[in-house]
């Protein structure tokens, strides 16, 4: 079995993951305003969620023979979340967030169907469970950024 576009893309999703989890920690830690509270506990719920992919995404990758990426320029170049400054008012944090978690779901519909061509199921299964929390996190973020009517 060709196990190259698997490592290439557990790489990516790994090299995403970690820029996001940086943003979404970013932002915990520097949101403020009146729904302070709220939003700093949704954010630290997508920071915890997406630290503790890190160590997953690596074991996922050591489990098909690969090696978890040897530096953080690596997963800056590498990954489909961009590392981009965002910074402003709570909306703009939260923004920047709910970007790199929409990504991160295309990301992990990319993997899915990596592992599938080359019958990885356990990675298959993996990255569909991914995308069902992200989705929950994007319409939970996208709530918390609509206006009320």
């Amino acid at each position: 079995m060709e196990l190259a576009n698997l490592h290439n893309t557990l790489e990516e999703t790994f090299a995403g993951n970690f820029v996001l989890y940086y943003r979404a920690h970013q932002a915990h830690v520097n949101i403020v305003g009146r729904n302070f509270a709220s939003d700093h506990k949704l954010l630290k719920k997508v920071y915890e969620y997406l630290q503790g992919n890190i160590d997953i995404l690596g074991e996922k990758l050591r489990t098909t023979r690969a090696k978890m990426p040897y530096s953080i320029s690596f997963n800056l170049d590498t990954g489909p979340v961009r590392d981009i400054a965002y910074y402003g008012s709570s909306d703009e944090l939260l923004e920047g967030v709910l970007d790199g978690v929409s990504v991160m779901i295309d990301q992990y519909h990319k993997l899915y169907l990596a592992a599938e061509d080359v019958e990885y199921i356990d990675i298959s299964n993996f990255a569909q469970d991914q995308i069902a929390i992200l989705a929950k996190y994007r319409w939970m973020l996208e709530s918390t950024l609509e206006e009320d009517e």
